[in-house]
């Protein structure tokens, strides 16, 4: 009996020993590989044929090559603790089936990415407005698009709900329309105030010559006459431009004299007596 013992006890550590030897070598293989796999991103990233591509692709190429030298890895890990390819990849194969049906978001987003760069609606760098969002095209990755608002915000957008949505590009163009609209009194001349506005735009040194300024009278409003005032100007221009045009209409207006009329209602009180 006490000779069973012994080999019953053989047997257990023999085979700890070798599942132990296993779990340490796949430890260490797992360690190394990421290590491994950071480097050769870093390493891929920083050279200089990586620098040359698109920006926008840049940030794509990144995530999906980490992501997939990361699953090799893990088939590598498998495989070293004892685990068949076969069994691995129909393992994967059946996982895959399965995520796939819980994640369809996640593979729509996927698809949107390729899409995003394929059609290339916006690049990083552009100033956008989607979903009733605006801002700043930071990084496209595998399954997110990252803006950042012009108060320092950051939005991540899935980009799955981006290819279905309409997206509006304002950096596509060099240059850009800046609407403005104006209140005056009706007892304004009406040439006096469209010359006063084109006068304004003509001399600002970032409105554009061509397409010429144009003032308008626009609507007879409640209270008062709205004017349009339409300029361009360069596409990084465009804010300055706006506030600059706002400030010198009101600046120019007080020393004309024309008071910007408040809504006001006149209401008539009939003497039935």
């Amino acid at each position: 009996m006490e000779k069973y013992l012994y080999l019953f006890i053989d047997y257990v550590a023999s085979v700890g020993l070798s599942v132990g030897m296993k779990v340490l070598y796949s430890a260490i293989i797992l360690i190394v590989g990421l290590k491994l796999i950071g480097f050769f991103v870093k390493f891929i990233t920083n050279s200089k044929g990586f620098q040359k591509i698109d920006s926008t692709v840049q940030s794509f190429i990144k995530s999906f090559t980490s992501i997939g030298l990361k699953v090799l890895l893990l088939i590598i890990v498998a495989s070293t603790l004892g685990v068949e390819l076969t069994s691995v990849m129909a393992l994967l194969a059946s996982a895959g089936l399965a995520v796939g049906l819980a994640l369809q978001g996640a593979l729509s987003n996927i698809a949107g990415g390729l899409i995003i760069l394929i059609f290339k609606p916006f690049r990083v760098g552009d100033y956008i407005e989607t979903q009733s969002l605006s801002g700043t095209v930071k990084e496209i990755t595998v399954f997110y698009t990252i803006l950042a608002t012009p108060d320092n915000k950051r939005i991540t957008l899935p980009n799955g709900s981006m290819t279905n949505a309409s997206i509006t590009n304002f950096s596509v163009e060099e240059t850009r329309r800046v609407d403005l609209t104006f209140s005056a009194p009706y007892s304004v001349d009406i040439e006096l105030v469209k010359n006063i506005l084109l006068k304004l735009a003509e001399n600002h040194p970032m409105v554009l010559k061509e397409p010429k300024p144009m003032s308008r009278l626009a609507s007879h409003g409640d209270s008062a006459l709205e004017y349009r005032l339409r300029v361009w100007c360069n596409n990084a221009d465009y804010w300055t431009v706006l506030y600059d045009l706002t400030e010198g209409v009101k600046k120019e207006f007080d020393q004309q004299g024309i008071i910007i009329p408040y809504r006001q209602i006149d209401v008539h009180v009939l003497d039935k007596a």
